[in-house]
Parts: structure tokens; C-alpha cells; sequence
């Protein structure tokens, strides 16, 4: 009898182990996914300038500081892969001014967006990136003359610049990198995929493994 009772407390206590096991590895897959849905969610917000068709196959995000030499390099040369295969890429650019004083540039491509115009205050900027920046550390104050072929409002730029919904953007999208753990500039998703190891050549070879998936 005492035998009996020693072999059902050993059942239960296996029963009582596996469905602990099964509770923790269900927990760890629930936590897993919520995760995974957060991540996605910091990918892209509604405020994110975007450059493409917007059913595009792939989607690549960009975290960038205009103070950043190497994104004032893979632009031009993303933007031309992105020639190369019309209507099936899509660029959306996040903000990450990890650079001395480029939250103020940051600040006047946020302004320069409520006008329409991000795109060619970007390429204005990136453009002239070597006279506003010295030893890493943007000089808004250098920017200016740089803006005068975009058309801005400039009285509207300095404004907007200032506004409190424009600071929660920048803080958004800095929360955001940080979510996603992007501790550089640029750094790269593709379809919500980080680079393996940093490259041009590696998010071209990315690109490609994600347009012949779709394909």
C-alpha cells in the first residue's frame, strides 16, 4: 500500500513538472510574439517620410543622422538601387541624430517635411554635409544658406522647429531605435529584417533575397 502511494505521488509530481514546462515554454512563445509585435510596430510610424510605391515588395527602414558621413555616402547609392528596380522598393527614413547638435538639423527636416519639402532638404543637407559639420558635431547655424534653393517658408521653418509636436516626433523616433536596439547610423531593415553584418553590399544582397522571395 505504501508502494502504491510513493508511485501515485511520483505520477502527480511528473504530471504536476510537465505541465510547468509546457505553462513556461507557452509563456516564453506569448512574450516572444508580443515582442515581435512591438519591434514591428517601432519599424514605422505615421509621421515617416517615405520615398516609393507604397505596395512596394520590400520596404527598407533607415535610421539616419544627417551629421553622419556614411549616410551622406549610401544615399545617393541607395536611392539609385532603388532605380534599378522601380515600383518594388520603398525607403522610409527614421530619425537617430546620435551626432553632437544634430537634433537641431534633425529638427529643421522635421520642419521642412510639414512644408512638403523633406526630400530635397534632405539632399540639400547630405549634399553640404562638409560645411556644417566639424569633428562630428553639427552647426545648424552653417544649414541655412545651404536651404535657399528648397523654397522653404523659413519664418514657418523656425516655428515649427520649435513646437512641442515636432520634439515628441524626434523623441519617438530616438525611443524607437532604441527599442530595436540601433546604436549607429545607418542602420537598416528590410522587411523588417536587420542587416546581418553592416554593408552596402550586404542590404543590396538582402534586397535581392526579399525580391526573389516575393517573386
Amino acid at each position: 500500500m505504501k508502494q502504491k502511494s510513493i508511485y501515485v505521488t511520483a505520477v502527480l509530481a511528473l504530471v504536476a513538472a510537465i505541465a510547468l514546462v509546457a505553462f513556461y515554454f507557452t509563456n516564453q512563445d506569448s512574450q516572444k510574439s508580443q515582442t515581435a509585435s512591438v519591434d514591428s510596430a517601432a519599424l514605422v510610424r505615421s509621421h515617416s517620410p517615405s520615398l516609393g510605391k507604397g505596395g512596394a515588395a520590400v520596404v527598407i527602414v533607415e535610421f539616419f543622422d544627417p551629421a553622419c558621413g556614411t549616410c551622406s555616402t549610401f544615399y545617393p547609392l541607395v536611392k539609385q538601387f532603388m532605380a534599378e528596380h522601380p515600383d518594388n522598393i520603398r525607403l522610409v527614413m527614421r530619425y537617430a541624430p546620435f551626432h553632437k547638435g544634430s537634433d537641431k538639423v534633425v529638427a529643421v527636416l522635421e520642419a521642412a517635411r510639414r512644408q512638403g519639402k523633406f526630400w530635397p532638404t534632405l539632399e540639400a543637407l547630405l549634399a553640404s554635409q562638409a560645411d556644417w559639420v566639424l569633428n562630428h558635431t553639427a552647426n545648424v547655424d552653417m544649414v541655412w544658406t545651404h536651404l535657399n534653393q528648397v523654397g522653404l517658408n523659413m519664418e514657418q521653418l523656425a516655428i515649427d522647429m520649435t513646437s512641442p509636436d515636432l520634439q515628441k516626433v524626434i523623441a519617438q523616433d530616438l525611443s524607437d531605435a532604441n527599442t530595436l536596439g540601433v546604436s549607429q547610423t545607418p542602420e537598416y531593415f528590410v522587411n523588417g529584417k536587420p542587416l546581418p553584418t553592416f554593408g552596402f553590399e550586404q542590404l543590396k544582397q538582402l534586397v535581392i533575397a526579399e525580391l526573389s522571395g516575393k517573386r
